[in-house]
């Protein structure tokens, strides 16, 4: 049997990073990690391909040529993804789709051949039996959480890893908190479920052997969800492991704020190699914070916590959230103040988004102020609800606010106050990771010379080369990082104009 895998197309939003990706010779920041690992899951005597529509195209051969059409896709795909299955519908090739879209959606998706729900791991190999059968059903679906350790290495062979910025790999599922505009803990629950240290160590092996080197995002939602695990058996395997090839990765993950209050945690965790994580900071107002029951940011000093963070030896990436019930209409002020002094250049600010599986979505139901369903990109303005500050002042103020973190001098401050704040952990030598020499040369001339943020670049530039010589790659990175948020914040005035 003849197996495509498509991955639908990302729309340009500030997680793409398609900007970016531009000076490093790149077409997305990484493989679709879901369809991969589903294809090793898969009989190995089936033909399989790959295409993914962020760097290649899905030509009507590519469809002509499979059997069956495996989809997966999160909310904000939807578009192409309808392509993709009307594609399939009219050249006669049966559909099989899984993954967050059509979790949350699959009353909407009748024209799809096979719905497979759930974790793969518990719920395609009835598929699959049934399809041995001949008597494949529509929907697939099952509530139980699957054990981690049935999970295949996935199929790297079948993607370009040349094309990617980065790799990803999986290590936990589950969160122990609940905040009510997450559907993480409809998706996957409340108890962190994890990987065996010796199945970790075999898919960093995997890459490895394949020949990456550079940068490996774990898309754990929580990686410190199981603090124990972490500090007793997973951080010391890594390190062990990265010292013996010489240090080939480095790594960056998400995490909960409470990872400040672990100096332990913080400082094994920059041992075996990571760098960076992304934390959900969502708001400095506490109110609001009780509002959403996002407890772990609670009664604390937030900006300590990410200086504390940074001063360990990891850069923190912040997710902000506006047009919450409580906010009060000082709100963007005050989130441009906390984004500012914080020093997190990378701040990814977005509209409240209702999403079907959260506690929000189920609150505003019953409080008669859903409007439709979300398209799962909260820089989105066409909001699916109704909020409690006039809608116009909610756009206008979330729009002034992209303006001005995004300015190249605010945004350009904040970079500095980073690399003052940030604590690497180094061996000793000097790592320049692979396209970072073009991507040099690259922001020389499109933000040095052409660029709005020319007086900015070149004062960091030289700042950076005279006062922290050892993170000058990584002022240039942040450099072409701006790049790309400020076009996507053009883009945004645009549209809302």
């Amino acid at each position: 049997m003849k197996i495509l895998l498509v991955y639908p197309h990302y729309p340009d939003t500030f997680w793409s990073f398609r900007h970016a990706l531009k000076f490093i010779g790149r077409k997305a920041s990484f493989p679709p990690l879901g369809l991969l690992t589903v294809a090793a899951m898969l009989p190995a005597q089936w033909e399989k391909k790959l295409v993914d529509m962020n760097v290649a195209e899905l030509t009507d051969r590519d469809i002509k040529w499979a059997d069956l059409v495996f989809i997966s896709a999160m909310s904000i795909q939807r578009e192409s993804a309808e392509t993709v299955i009307s594609r399939c519908r009219n050249l006669g090739v049966k559909t099989v789709a899984g993954g967050p879209l059509f979790i949350a959606f699959h009353d909407q998706f009748s024209q799809v051949d096979h719905l497979v729900l759930g974790e793969a791991e518990i719920t395609l190999q009835r598929f699959l039996d049934d399809l041995e059968m001949g008597v494949p059903g529509h929907i697939y679906q099952d509530e139980r959480r699957a054990d981690l350790a049935d999970t295949p290495v996935p199929l790297w062979e079948l993607a370009d890893l040349r094309k990617y910025a980065g790799m990803n790999i999986q290590y936990s599922r589950g969160c122990p908190f609940d905040c009510e505009f997450c559907d993480i803990t409809g998706l996957f629950g409340r108890k962190p479920r994890t990987k065996q240290t010796a199945q970790l160590l075999v898919e960093l092996e995997s890459l490895y052997s394949r020949g990456w080197r550079g940068s490996i995002f774990f898309v754990d939602d929580n990686f410190i969800g199981d603090k124990q695990k972490l500090k007793r058996e997973i951080l010391p395997a890594i390190r062990g492991w990265m010292e013996k090839r010489n240090h080939p990765f480095y790594f960056y993950t998400e995490a909960s704020i409470d990872l400040a209050d672990d100096g332990e945690l913080m400082r094994m965790m920059v041992e075996a190699g990571f760098q960076e994580v992304f934390i959900g900071i969502e708001t400095p107002h506490g109110e609001v914070l009780t509002e959403i029951g996002k407890v772990q940011n609670k009664n604390r000093d937030l900006l300590v916590s990410v200086k504390r963070i940074q001063q360990a030896g990891l850069q923190v990436h912040g997710g902000f959230i506006v047009g919450f019930d409580s906010d009060p209409p000082t709100i963007f002020d005050s989130q441009i103040r906390f984004i500012q002094e914080s020093g997190i250049a990378t701040a990814m600010v977005g509209i409240l988004t209702a999403l079907r599986g959260t506690r929000l979505y189920q609150r505003l139901r019953q409080e008669g102020r859903l409007i439709g369903d979300a398209t799962g990109n909260n820089m989105a303005v066409s909001l699916n609800f109704v909020p409690r500050m006039e809608r116009s002042a909610l756009i206008g103020g979330y729009r002034a606010l992209l303006d001005h973190i995004y300015s190249p001098d605010n945004y350009y401050k904040r970079v500095k106050k980073l690399l003052k704040e940030y604590r690497p952990l180094y061996t000793g030598r000097f790592n320049v990771q692979r396209g970072y020499l073009p991507a040099l040369w690259k922001s020389i001339f499109f933000l040095g010379v052409l660029g709005k943020e020319r007086v900015q670049f070149w004062n960091l530039f030289f700042w950076s080369l005279l006062r922290k010589p050892r993170l000058f790659p990584l002022a240039i990175t942040y450099a072409i990082y701006g790049f790309h948020f400020r076009k996507i914040t053009e883009k945004l005035r645009e549209n809302v104009a």
